[in-house]
């Protein structure tokens, strides 16, 4: 498996992982469980922190897809693996509908008016927005004009080239090991898949030798707590939870466990909210605060994990619990099958806050790195 974390630069070499710290796929079932305060004991001998391979350390040939499968051109210079192929084409599968839309545009097409015209409401529906969208267009008929492009396949890969340049600062590795324990705050609204997230997180977590340590913060939604204890014990990972406690205590106390524990990772679930919900934005403050009081610098990471599918709303939060928060990161989740995926351009050109992650589907393999070639290689197709 490819790595999802950057190596500190002082790092020495990577070791491989066995096998058997390897993430598998999860089963989609939830049940309850009968534990009250804590899901299950840190595993014995959890590993401190370890050196972590850095992107793409180790790379293979590229094998062929199945021929019933779509061909998916892997971006220049990267080389892919059989699950990295998978993992594009299953995101490719994802943005299907913004690139079947954007691409037709350019079959047998004239470079005119009408076909900026066309492409500039295909980008609107694809919740690029207006800012990035008429960046775009004014960029496109720039590089038109003094590359002297006369086909339609060439301005294609104009726009591909010019989409890269505007969403490669978004692309930033989560690097790990500079902070003991390395805290993070997540956030983000109901429905967004925040817990999933958490749950995703710490099984890639652990199999780049990290323990970790989950907060169950979110003490206002029916179940949340029991939930993220479901993923605690499918990670056999320690859950710090109160049936019905201050969110901000629960963070307090899992970072000084954390603290006691050595262990190298803390996320903490924080309760769902609308961005318009002030008094609730202000407890997230608090909560912050409060973590910085545990443990000075914390958090280290404030993510906001973000429903794919929600469109320039999505644009909305972010601006809302960065102001909020501070974000460090984003996370997108659910862009497979009716998500457009354009609000990342109108990120990168309104708010721009780095996107650690984006996901895919339920399975653990679904969630992985932003690589800006990727994306717009499934977007543009």
């Amino acid at each position: 498996m490819f790595s999802f974390f950057k190596k500190k630069p002082a790092a020495p070499a990577a070791v491989p992982l066995p096998p058997a710290q390897m993430p598998a796929p999860l089963d989609d079932a939830i049940s309850a469980p009968t534990a009250s305060t804590a899901s299950a004991a840190l595993p014995e001998g959890s590993m401190r922190t370890q050196p972590l391979r850095t992107r793409y350390a180790t790379t293979s040939s590229l094998v062929a897809p199945a021929a019933a499968a779509p061909t998916v051109t892997p971006p220049p210079g990267i080389e892919v693996s059989d699950k990295k192929l998978s993992w594009m084409m299953r995101l490719k599968a994802g943005l299907s509908k913004t690139s079947s839309n954007l691409s037709l545009l350019f079959v047998g097409a004239k470079i005119d008016d009408d076909l900026y015209e066309e492409l500039e409401g295909a980008l609107l529906m694809a919740d690029a927005g207006i800012d990035a969208t008429a960046f775009l267009l004014d960029a496109l008929k720039k590089k038109v004009k003094e590359d002297k492009l006369l086909d339609a396949a060439a301005v294609k890969a104009a726009l591909k080239a010019l989409l890269i340049d505007l969403l490669t600062p978004l692309q930033k590795p989560f690097e790990l090991g500079r902070h003991q324990p390395l805290v993070m705050m997540i956030s983000g609204v109901n429905g967004a898949g925040k817990t999933t997230t958490i749950g995703k997180l710490a099984k890639h977590l652990q199999a780049h030798g990290q323990s970790v340590l989950l907060a169950a913060g979110d003490t206002f939604r029916a179940a949340a707590r029991e939930q993220l204890m479901v993923w605690g014990e499918r990670n056999n990972v320690t859950v710090i939870s109160q049936e019905s406690g201050d969110p901000a205590a629960v963070a307090f106390d899992a970072v000084h466990s954390a603290k006691a524990r050595t262990v190298n990772v803390v996320m903490i679930d924080t309760a769902g909210r609308l961005p318009t919900q002030l008094h609730l934005m202000e407890e997230l403050k608090k909560i912050k605060r409060v973590i910085g009081k545990g443990m000075d610098g914390a958090p280290h990471e404030t993510l906001l994990v973000i429903d794919g599918n929600t469109g320039q709303n999505a644009l909305a939060q972010v601006k809302t619990f960065d102001a909020a928060l501070n974000l460090t990161g984003l996370v997108i989740t659910k862009l497979d099958g009716t998500a457009k995926g354009g609000v990342l351009a109108a990120i990168a050109r309104v708010h721009p806050v780095p996107v650690y992650f984006i996901g895919i589907g339920e399975q653990i393999e679904d969630l992985q790195p932003f690589v800006a070639a990727e994306f717009v290689d499934a977007l543009l197709g």
